[in-house]
């Protein structure tokens, strides 16, 4: 039967059924191509429709970026880089060895194996609910430390650690961390929270990798300490003052430490999405426990 005049007929597929037309939307290469448009057949075949399921699908990732599920190991370093601050260290170790020798004193050699130098992140944003803290740790770091004598006049320490070596929420950590940390993590995305973080939305890691702690006074008398600080990260350095418990001497060393640190101090921008929605707080906590030996 002929279709009716005035109506184009239908295609017939190779299996004698007809071909459904596609309806284009003001966006598919219908309307770039200036073929014919037929209007869409209901509010789930609009153009509104699809931006809500992008923004949707956005909200998705961004969700598992910002809540890892578990620990990411550091990423790789260049290997000129590693010989960079292995020379870097061996530098500070010459340093400290001519202060022991010229004034008497000792000079003690942190070991990252047996110390922990932690980072807190907290989340924040309109909707905090849908995130999670974090916590940052450095499984490798250069450290010395150099006391004079029983009074502190003199004493000094240098620290440094590099962000992109960062480990990001160790279970061990996090579980040690109290209750603002034991919420469970979703499994698969930990590694956009690195990336989140350390990437150039935030602490731009890879064009600033180091953070140094050099001391510029301690005072005080043991076990307990105050010490001025100096500390550069993201090219800049700021001064610090901050509360140290010092015991084990005279043969080894065991130093404990918490500062908080504003990431806009430093010109970071805190890491924020959606308009805010889902951000970190300016306000981070450093905190360690060191220990060496001489």
């Amino acid at each position: 039967m002929s279709a009716p005049q005035g109506r184009p007929k239908r295609r017939q597929s190779p299996t004698g059924a007809a071909q459904q037309r596609t309806p284009v939307t003001p966006s598919g290469e219908g309307a770039a191509g200036g073929g014919p448009h037929e209007r869409p057949a209901g509010p789930s075949q609009g153009a509104p429709v699809s931006r809500r399921k992008v923004s949707f699908l956005a909200l998705v990732a961004v969700l598992a970026g910002l809540l890892p599920g578990c620990a990411v190991p550091p990423t790789g370093v260049p290997q000129a880089e590693t010989a960079a601050a292995e020379e870097q260290a061996a530098a500070w170790r010459t340093h400290y060895l001519q202060l022991a020798q010229a004034g008497g004193g000792r000079v003690f050699v942190l070991d990252p194996g047996r110390s922990t130098v932690r980072i807190y992140v907290f989340r924040g944003g309109r909707a905090p609910g849908l995130g999670h803290n974090h916590v940052l740790s450095a499984p490798a770091f250069a450290g010395f430390v150099y006391l004079p004598g029983a009074a502190a006049d003199g004493a000094k320490f240098d620290l440094e650690f590099r962000l992109d070596r960062l480990e990001v929420d160790n279970p061990q950590h996090r579980a040690a961390a109290g209750a603002g940390f034991a919420a469970p993590l979703p499994p698969g995305a930990a590694t956009g929270t690195r990336e989140h973080m350390l990437g150039e939305d935030n602490l731009q890691a890879a064009r600033f990798p180091f953070v140094r702690i050099r001391s510029l006074r301690i005072a005080g008398e043991a076990p307990r300490f105050a010490a001025e600080v100096e500390v550069e990260m993201h090219g800049q350095k700021r001064p610090i003052t901050l509360p140290l418990e010092i015991t084990g001497l005279p043969d080894r060393l065991a130093v404990t430490g918490r500062f908080v640190l504003r990431q806009t101090d430093f010109g970071v921008a805190p890491y924020a999405v959606l308009g805010g929605l889902l951000a970190v707080q300016d306000e981070v906590v450093v905190d360690f426990d060191l220990v060496g030996a001489r």
